[in-house]
């Protein structure tokens, strides 16, 4: 089964639960483990919530979930101008786990087979999340 979510969200703390749960919902319907299920939800949460800390005053992001079989992949477009991320964990570099930033980044590394981040000179900086699925049935 494909599936491909197109969401635009207000750029409020209160999306962040509401594309979490649409995109739990998708998943757990198309019969994906709930192990895999939560990395994904945990992820999208913390990328999501990135950009309602540092992307700026935009009035709203948007997400785009495709699903083709074997794969998750969640892009997060917003306005803002990007960044540079530190190093992975697995390159040497390690956040203080007292830091009050950071973490985000390395729980995302964990959680998902692959991430990238770019900007993209139409539509701003964009986060990709990809995940291979595991299903349950």
């Amino acid at each position: 089964m494909k599936l491909r979510l197109r969401l635009s969200l207000p750029s409020e703390e209160r999306s962040v639960p509401l594309v979490r749960k649409v995109m739990r919902h998708a998943l757990d319907v198309m019969g994906v483990a709930p192990g895999c299920v939560d990395d994904i939800e945990l992820a999208l949460s913390e990328a999501c919530t990135n950009v309602l800390d540092h992307a700026g005053a935009h009035d709203h992001y948007e997400v785009v979930a495709g699903v083709d079989g074997a794969f998750c992949v969640v892009e997060i477009f917003d306005a803002g101008g990007g960044f540079v991320p530190p190093a992975p964990a697995d390159q040497g570099v390690l956040i203080d786990p007292n830091a009050e930033q950071g973490r985000g980044l390395q729980l995302m590394r964990a959680l998902v087979d692959k991430l990238d981040f770019r900007v993209c000179t139409e539509r701003g900086a964009v986060v990709r999340l990809q995940k291979s699925l595991v299903y349950a049935r």
